[in-house]
């Protein structure tokens, strides 16, 4: 089974789109388990902030490190991990395609998690992380979109999801 584990301010944006059509069979099937973390549940603070200003000065707000550290941390990834991949979703990262999505189909546990605001704090990227990844060269106001397309391209791939005449 592949479990992905998806990290977000704004979770209930995935109930909808997972539990329908493919997505909903393949969980259904227990091919896929996709797992929907509130990043607010692992804040320090009454308000449940995710974001500061950048340490490094600079326009807008960066998604804190601490929040995202204490999320991995309870769910007991770390970078490196053996069938685990840790990925942010942002601009800035390597291209998704096809090839990547069959690459990471090959994995066991996939986390990703959806960037906002003017970014995310850097140690996230340098500390916390197996990889970035972009679905395309345009911005977007946050890294949810990005995660059900690659949950989408990846589940499809997964064996008995779909036929295999329907991947061509």
């Amino acid at each position: 089974m592949l479990k992905f584990n998806v990290i977000t301010i704004f979770p209930n944006v995935f109930a909808t789109y997972c539990g329908e059509s493919i997505l909903k069979r393949a969980q259904e099937k227990k091919l896929v388990q996709i797992n929907v973390y509130n990043l607010r549940d692992y804040t320090q603070d009454k308000h449940h902030s995710t974001d500061d200003t950048s340490y490094g000065g600079g326009p807008g707000m960066v998604m804190m490190v601490e929040p995202i550290a204490n999320c991995l941390e309870k769910l007991r990834l770390k970078r490196n991990q053996k069938n685990t991949k840790i990925i942010l979703l942002s601009a800035r990262g390597q291209k998704f395609d096809q090839k990547m999505a069959r690459d990471l189909a090959l994995f066991k546990n996939l986390t990703l998690i959806c960037g906002r605001y003017e970014g995310v704090d850097q140690r996230v990227s340098d500390y916390l992380i197996d990889q970035e990844i972009s679905i395309g060269d345009y911005v977007l106001t946050g890294g949810e979109l990005p995660a059900m397309v690659m949950i989408d391209a990846i589940t499809r791939l997964v064996p008995g999801v779909i036929k295999p005449e329907s991947l061509n």
